[in-house]
């Protein structure tokens, strides 16, 4: 029974509830760095904050509750504020076309490089200067279905916490770690000091990755390069190995996230079999 915090329909708040207001705020990199909130839409998202504790509250309509009764209902039960909105605040809330009308005010989740790292990780996914969310959300998402051991964005990389992101993760940015560093050398030699093989994405690279199932063995991170401009040859360099994804069709080359979806699974592969 849903009765904690939770308005009757005539009480929803309008967009100009101060609260409201807040929460959209949080649509802007500015509101959420002040913060250290974030917005999570829909309901993949919603209950896998649920599920780590992070929401602080929970906006929804009248549509949303009868979709979505258990969630709001578990929500409530939770302890978390639960608070009914009109439609008009839903769209100003929600980032899509066809707002879902269930956000929940979260705590963000990246966590420092160094609990990733202390954790004795086996499959790390490090993009390096990712700019696109939707792609940051994907890699995130395939690094959580293949049972990777934590993300992290090394250089200018885009914040995790972006709605289209957070979208693009479906719920995994809450089940993954993921921490920021914006040194990519701190990232290499955190890595390096760690025991943890560094492996790089490149067309040229001297190991064919049908090849490299003994280095995937043991402790690995993939650094995947910009997607306008793939890896720096630089960082390239300082990888242990660099593995080239062989292309039997007559594609040029693979975008980030199916770069990512392929190198991450092969690792995975390897490091599952029994």
């Amino acid at each position: 029974m849903v009765t904690q915090h939770r308005e009757r329909p005539a009480d929803a708040l309008s967009e100009r509830n101060p609260r409201v207001v807040s929460a959209v705020k949080l649509q802007r990199t500015a509101g959420r760095r002040r913060s250290g909130l974030f917005l999570a839409e829909g309901a993949n998202s919603v209950a896998a904050a649920l599920d780590t504790a992070r929401v602080t509250e929970l906006f929804y309509t009248e549509g949303a509750a009868a979709r979505e009764t258990e969630l709001v209902a578990g929500a409530a039960a939770l302890g978390v504020r639960t608070t009914l909105v009109s439609e008009r605040a839903a769209q100003s809330l929600g980032e899509t076309v066809t707002p879902p009308g269930l956000v929940a005010v979260c705590r963000q989740v990246d966590v420092p490089l160094a609990a990733v790292l202390d954790a004795a990780p086996r499959l790390l996914a490090v993009p390096v200067g990712i700019a696109d969310p939707g792609n940051a959300g994907t890699l995130i998402r395939v690094a959580d279905a293949v049972g990777a051991n934590g993300v992290v964005l090394a250089g200018d990389s885009v914040d995790p916490h972006n709605g289209k992101c957070v979208r693009s993760g479906a719920g995994s940015l809450f089940h993954v770690p993921i921490a920021r560093e914006r040194h990519t050398d701190a990232v290499l030699a955190a890595l390096g000091a760690a025991g943890i093989t560094v492996l790089a994405t490149a067309a040229t690279g001297e190991v064919d990755l049908d090849d490299a199932d003994e280095l995937l063995r043991g402790p690995v991170a993939w650094l995947f390069g910009n997607e306008a401009h793939g890896l720096d040859p630089a960082v390239a360099a300082r990888a242990d190995h660099r593995i080239r994804i062989p292309i039997h069709g007559r594609a040029e080359s693979l975008n980030l996230a199916a770069a990512a979806a392929i190198c991450l699974y092969a690792g995975s592969r390897v490091q599952h079999a029994r």
